[in-house]
């Protein structure tokens, strides 16, 4: 189950990030990160930490909730 609820999260990111015209490589190095590191994040392999959370959510212009799909 956590597996899916990542792979969900890293769905609604990867939304997000196109629906405001970014690719994966500038959110990345606004991240401090590559782009296959970051592209883990949309993938669900990699799990998000509070700190990456707040900051997508505020680059993203969403809430938490929005990403991970508690609405």
């Amino acid at each position: 189950m956590e597996k899916e609820i990542a792979k969900k999260i890293g769905a609604n990111l990867r939304e997000a990030r196109k629906l405001k015209g970014l690719s994966q490589k500038e959110l990345a190095f606004e991240l401090g990160k590559k782009q296959p590191e970051y592209s883990d994040y949309e993938t669900g392999k990699i799990q998000l930490d509070y700190e990456k959370i707040i900051f997508l959510c505020k680059r993203l212009d969403i809430t938490p909730n929005e990403l991970f799909d508690l609405e």
